[in-house]
């Protein structure tokens, strides 16, 4: 591949990316989770909006891969590599709140915030991929947004 980076810069940001895919996928299953689990009051809407939440999650995690695949990276899959290579914490407590639900995926979009945007200024500066800078920058955004939302119905 002579794409204008070097071998050892493809590897980098391929690590970089699988990593986020670990965590958008360690996420989208948290967020699938509680949509299953989610009770009380407000089940409907809430039922409804981590739907909505883990369905952009599902398309994130489709272009993470596939970003890694036009690098000529591989797209590393499966849950114990997810688990290995997820900056993420997963639940391993039942949550009965949907309070606690709403808060821990708050913190976890926040902190994927402040990941990518590390991510960024390392793929950027370290590996001088500026298209993956680019698409982490769309990534950090859509991020931004859920946190944003998930921050609007918890005041």
């Amino acid at each position: 591949m002579n794409i204008g980076i070097s071998q050892d810069s493809l590897t980098g940001v391929s690590q970089i990316l699988n990593a986020l895919l670990a965590d958008e996928n360690l996420l989208y299953i948290k967020t699938r989770n509680y949509h299953w689990n989610v009770t009380g009051i407000h089940f409907h809407d809430l039922h409804k909006f981590f739907e909505s939440q883990y369905g952009e999650l599902e398309g994130i995690i489709d272009e993470v891969a596939e970003r890694s695949r036009k690098l000529g990276q591989p797209a590393e899959a499966g849950l114990a590599t997810f688990l290995s290579k997820t900056r993420l914490a997963e639940d391993t407590i039942p949550v009965t709140s949907s309070k606690t639900m709403l808060q821990n995926l708050l913190d976890d979009h926040e902190l994927l915030c402040r990941l990518i945007r590390a991510d960024i200024t390392i793929v950027q500066d370290n590996f001088v991929d500026v298209a993956t800078a680019d698409f982490l920058t769309g990534l950090l955004a859509s991020h931004e947004k859920m946190a944003w939302i998930l921050r609007s119905i918890l005041a």
